[in-house]
């Protein structure tokens, strides 16, 4: 239903766009969102966004680095990552809530992002 690609190895300061194509029931969520997790540490929520009204959220460690985009007519999701830090490593998730109030029903099986300082 997801699948991310993009991830890879570059060097802190640089930049990275993570893709996450979405298929099935997938297709034409109420919101989708990238998540990351670290080794040894919890998954956390990154960016989310949801169209109906256009909205976006990040979190407070991605801020102005990171945005997230939806391309509704080609069922992708974007996340343009600047300035990457070595805390930003780790494994990148993406994830689509089916309807308002609902859980993050569908996930990717995540791409991997490694940043070096």
């Amino acid at each position: 239903q997801l699948v991310e690609s993009g991830g890879g190895l570059v060097q802190a300061g640089d930049s990275l766009r993570l893709s996450c194509a979405a298929s099935g029931r997938a297709v034409n969520s109420y919101g989708m969102g990238w998540f990351r997790q670290a080794p040894g540490e919890d998954r956390e929520f990154v960016a989310g966004i949801i169209q109906h009204p256009s909205s976006t959220k990040y979190a407070d460690s991605v801020q102005g680095r990171f945005t997230i985009a939806r391309d509704m007519r080609k069922n992708m999701v974007y996340l343009q990552m600047n300035s990457l830090k070595s805390e930003d490593g780790g494994t990148y998730y993406c994830a689509a809530k089916l309807y308002k109030g609902s859980d993050w029903s569908f996930w990717g099986p995540g791409t991997q992002v490694t940043v070096s300082s």
